[in-house]
């Protein structure tokens, strides 16, 4: 049986951070900029972390293709 094991508040906090670095990162790349001018009407209405979820989403598909 699998054991699931509590995440410290210090981990949480850290893993927030990275999220945050990550976020900053992606939204300043040039890759996701221009999916943004692609996809421009579709994602009207999304905020900026589910606009990278879907292009980390749409990204992973391509490669794993």
């Amino acid at each position: 049986m699998a054991q699931i094991s509590a995440t410290s508040p210090g981990q949480l906090s850290r893993d927030n951070r990275i999220w945050q670095n990550l976020k900053y990162a992606i939204s300043a790349s040039s890759g996701f900029q221009s999916w943004q001018l692609e996809c421009n009407t579709q994602l009207q209405g999304l905020h900026l972390e589910q606009q990278l979820q879907r292009y980390l989403r749409e990204t992973l598909e391509t490669l794993a293709y």
